[in-house]
């Protein structure tokens, strides 16, 4: 079969088309802004990528199935001439990997609002580790699997469980079209404003969710998180639970943090499971390799996860864009993270403030998702960068296309920042951001200069990373 992709350098679309490409079909696809490290890869697996959307290249290829992004919208040159067509099948990514990748598999499906790559990552890693073969999908650079995507020959195929729309015309969340057999919820807040009117109507999607699991499948929970725990019970699964709190099924106990990593204990029913020890930092890396480790050793079978062996994560080092060192040297360390939401950056800066106890953090904040650039956690992205050093805010990504009192105002939270012992600053753009940064550099060796950013923040974390490599 021939099967074009419209949108195929995003992440899921580029990975999903290697492994579809995997399975013997022929794959091309188009998208604008086409540039490593997806065309590369896309190239290298002989995947032929069209820069830019052609309505008389595409009839002319004559696909036997077009694949739709996510990113696709009516007024696309391809999707209105696509639309008007009767003989060319198209179909969403989510319900392609329903019908080919994920058919006669059993799926592992990692959801939550926040830790999906990291959660999903540290479950394939285990997966592998122990010998299962495992297939994946991640919306991520692990740094240590091959890739983003494998088909593998072994029964689980583990894949991020989206809570995002599936398309323009399909509105149902992606996760819904992935046949869980066995979830994780790692946690449940208020995203994506954008599709999402409150959190009632992100929790109705993940009810939706938890009722596709089958009697015979499991969903692994966040025993400690209140919005997780109004979606239940869900008597038509098992439900296992994983947390602190001394009722949970999995607890994670005795966790302690310092400049060499993290450690803690894992305990089972009442049972010591093991002792972890590893580099990454935070209780919420803790909570994403707790939950993992029950994934991966329910997906081995076993009913008792005692029996599954959890050494391998004393050599697991994350994902890329998850905390990581840009460039380290004796004066300077410089990071990049993808946390755009209030608790991820709280937790985030929990783990750095444990990895360098005896530095100083200047912490730039893009507010570039649909959610943080409006005024909806206004009031949490300040509590979050509250007593950090210094605090530098980008500018407002596409300001012009939110009302003024619905978007994030930067200026207020510089004000209330500087009431504490930050210094904070705004900036109308990232060039200028950086610029300041410049200035700084000559007065602030020993600091940890931190990047939260769900985009590439004009590519300033790079460039603050060679400015100061250079000196």
């Amino acid at each position: 079969m021939q099967i074009y992709f419209m949108g195929i350098c995003g992440t899921a679309m580029g990975n999903a088309a290697l492994l579809v490409r995997e399975q013997g079909h022929e794959v091309c696809g188009a998208d604008t802004g086409v540039y490593p490290p997806m065309s590369d890869v896309l190239a290298d697996a002989g995947i032929e990528v069209f820069d830019g959307y052609d309505v008389e290249r595409l009839a002319a290829l004559k696909p036997d199935r077009v694949v739709v992004g996510n990113a696709m919208s009516r007024g696309n040159v391809e999707v209105e001439w696509l639309l008007n067509q009767s003989a060319v099948s198209f179909i969403s990514l989510p319900q392609l990997l329903h019908d080919t990748v994920l058919l006669g598999r059993r799926p592992v499906v990692i959801a939550g609002t926040h830790g999906k790559t990291t959660t999903s990552t540290i479950t394939t890693f285990l997966l592998d580790a122990a010998g299962a073969e495992p297939g994946w999908l991640i919306g991520g650079v692990p740094r240590d699997l091959p890739s983003g995507a494998k088909l593998g020959t072994g029964d689980a195929f583990v894949i991020e469980g989206d809570e995002y729309d599936t398309a323009f015309f399909d509105k149902r969340s992606k996760f819904i079209h992935y046949r869980p057999q066995l979830a994780v919820l790692n946690n449940l807040e208020f995203d994506h404003a954008d599709i999402f009117r409150d959190l009632q109507d992100v929790q109705r999607t993940f009810r939706h969710f938890l009722r596709i699991i089958p009697s015979q499948g499991c969903a692994i929970v966040n025993g400690d998180d209140a919005n997780i725990a109004a979606l239940l019970p869900a008597p038509w699964t098992q439900v296992v639970r994983v947390g602190t709190g001394e009722t949970n099924d999995l607890v994670i106990a005795n966790f302690t943090d310092a400049a060499q990593g993290a450690a803690f204990d894992l305990i089972w029913q009442g049972e010591l499971w093991t002792r972890v020890s590893w580099s990454m930092h935070g209780l919420f890396n803790a909570r994403n390799a707790a939950m993992a480790a029950l994934a991966a050793a329910f997906s081995c079978g076993h009913t008792s996860p005692v029996e599954f062996d959890l050494g391998a994560l004393a050599r697991f080092r994350g994902v890329k864009r998850r905390q990581d060192v840009l460039h380290q040297c004796a004066k300077w360390t410089v990071l990049e993270d993808f946390a755009h939401h209030p608790t991820a950056i709280v937790g985030a800066l929990e783990g750095l403030r444990a990895a360098y106890p005896d530095r100083k953090l200047c912490v730039s904040f893009e507010p570039r998702s649909n959610t943080a650039r409006t005024s909806l956690f206004q009031e949490a992205f300040t509590q979050a960068l509250s007593g950090v050093e210094r605090v530098y805010l980008g500018a407002v990504h596409r300001a012009d296309s939110i009302a003024a009192h619905e978007r994030l105002d930067t200026e207020r939270m510089v004000a209330e920042l500087s009431k504490d012992s930050s210094v904070a600053m705004t900036f109308a753009d990232n060039d200028a951001l950086f610029e300041q940064i410049r200035a700084d550099s000559s007065a602030a060796e020993g600091w940890v200069f931190v990047f939260f950013t769900n985009g590439a923040f004009d590519g300033v974390p790079q460039r603050t990373a060679e400015l100061l490599g250079s000196k």
